[in-house]
């Protein structure tokens, strides 16, 4: 009888375009959620927790370059006895869910209705370097509401979370347009060929890439690109590009001739005079509401999603420099873009129904606040009560629950204890502040030991032998004290 082979190990690898999170990265992620769901929450805005699967039908087809209906995203088929089941997805953001759930509970819901969403998102895409096939995102939205008020607020919001999580006021932009103004132009230049449009909206998408020169040339003739190869242009006149250059390059210092400029770029268009109107409206409440051009501007080159949004459109950009992996200095970006999207719901419902909202890049804004600083120390670890004697556990483990009784992160060393070693070797590796140390003489003097592991590393980093006798970092104390002289000692690192 042939020997049956045994199965092959799994190999211990994290699936291409994922990543693994540990305890500071989550810990610092939560943190900072928590901070955006409270301005969030002060702006009126309710959590909504939906379903990280959705019907492949419900989901849409709002990915770019999406010609069947799983491409884009995770999905598979149920089983039906038919063998003809739903097709299901992870969801790949988190507003086409909240427009099923919109349409599927709108009779219980109040309108306008504010929610906001946080969690992780999937999409089946080719990743690369900083890019994941899930990530996590954060989401406001206002649905059921045609008023400029409810743009203005979602910019407003977003401007004061950017702030309440760390980055500084004079370190990011809101930036604001309209898609309607970019309608008007369209309008204005009379392209009739609907691919030649299209051209023409992809050409202007590249504008903070190539600048105003280059989509000068992507419009007309062509340009040759950083690796010398010709890129073809959408052949249109100069006098044909100019509406286009005109719009892109409209913005002024002065907010009032950046509107004139908008008028004259998009001509006798009522669609165009329309958008203006729209953003005029918005940056008047932003005013009233205390945001200056410090905060949110209106800003023409703004172009996001160009199928997608039918109005105001809204994009928060980092602006301090960072260096890039080959040493160049570059603004960080954009992490957080948004916008009015009139008929996502209309896809249940039949009936337009308004709706705004602005979605956060978790990854990139916190990869922003390491950047500045303000995430990304040494993150504490908990007390550790070491075990001198697996005899008395029980002693040890009432120390651990006086400590976390009194709201200090604690732990019993569960592992082997008979090398006392390897126990401060595990306290180092946990980052722990402190250990606690009680043996049988000290069980019997009613003390412990308790070393401050924060202090005795500076010191032996720095410090003479004098100065290890004058400040020792291990000492004998009460055991009635135990709790009170770790906090005062937690105090004194913290500071």
């Amino acid at each position: 009888m042939a020997k049956q082979k045994k199965a092959p190990r799994p190999k211990a690898i994290t699936p291409k375009g994922f990543r693994d999170y540990f305890g500071a990265e989550v810990s610092e992620r939560a943190e900072m959620l928590h901070r955006i769901a409270g301005v969030y929450h002060r702006y009126g805005f309710e959590a909504l927790e939906s379903s990280a699967v959705e019907t492949v039908e419900a989901l849409g087809k709002f990915l770019p370059d999406v010609d069947r209906p799983n491409e884009g995203v995770f999905a598979w088929q149920e089983s039906d006895e038919d063998g003809k089941g739903d097709w299901m997805a992870l969801r790949y953001d988190l507003t086409a869910p909240l427009a099923r759930v919109y349409a599927q509970h709108r009779n219980d819901l109040p309108t306008p209705y504010r929610r906001y969403a946080m969690g992780p998102v999937w999409r089946n895409e080719k990743p690369g370097p900083g890019r994941y096939r899930q990530f996590y995102q954060c989401d406001a939205d206002t649905v059921g509401t045609a008023s400029m008020a409810a743009d203005a607020e979602i910019c407003a919001m977003l401007s004061d979370t950017l702030e309440t999580v760390g980055i500084e006021r004079g370190d990011y932009l809101v930036r604001v347009n309209n898609r309607k103004v970019l309608n008007g132009v369209l309008e204005t230049m009379g392209l009739s060929d609907e691919s030649q449009r299209d051209a023409v909206l992809r050409t202007i998408d590249k504008f903070d890439k190539v600048g105003e020169a280059g989509v000068r040339a992507l419009l007309t003739g062509g340009r040759l690109d950083a690796s010398g190869a010709f890129i073809d242009g959408v052949g249109l006149s100069d006098d044909q590009a100019e509406p286009v250059i005109a719009f892109l390059t409209s913005r002024a210092d002065d907010v009032a001739k950046t509107f004139d400029n908008l008028r004259s770029a998009v001509g006798a268009s009522t669609i165009g005079a329309e958008g203006i109107a729209e953003l005029e409206q918005i940056n008047e409440l932003l005013a009233a509401g205390g945001y200056g051009a410090d905060r949110i501007v209106i800003d023409p080159s703004v172009v996001r999603g160009l199928g997608y949004y039918t109005g105001p459109v809204y994009e928060a950009e980092l602006t301090f420099e960072i260096f890039d992996e080959k040493g160049r200095k570059r603004q960080f970006g954009s992490v957080a873009g948004g916008g009015r999207y009139d008929d996502l719901v209309k896809r249940f419902t039949g009936q337009a129904v308004p709706a705004t909202g602005v979605s956060i890049g978790v990854d990139r804004l916190l990869a922003a606040l390491r950047e500045k600083g303000r995430i990304g120390g040494t993150v504490a670890g908990p007390v550790v009560v070491t075990v001198m004697d697996r005899d008395r556990m029980a002693d040890y483990q009432a120390m651990v629950a006086e400590l976390r009784n009194a709201g200090i992160r604690a732990e019993v060393y569960l592992g082997n204890p008979k090398n006392f070693g390897n126990q401060l070797k595990y306290a180092d590796k946990r980052n722990a502040p402190v250990a606690i140390i009680e043996g049988g003489d000290e069980k019997e003097k009613g003390v412990v030991q308790i070393k401050d592991l924060i202090l005795g590393a500076r010191i032996a980093q720095s410090a003479t032998l004098e100065e290890w006798k004058e400040r020792p970092s291990q000492f004998e104390v009460a055991r009635g004290d135990l709790v009170a002289r770790v906090r005062e000692i937690l105090a004194g690192q913290e500071s």
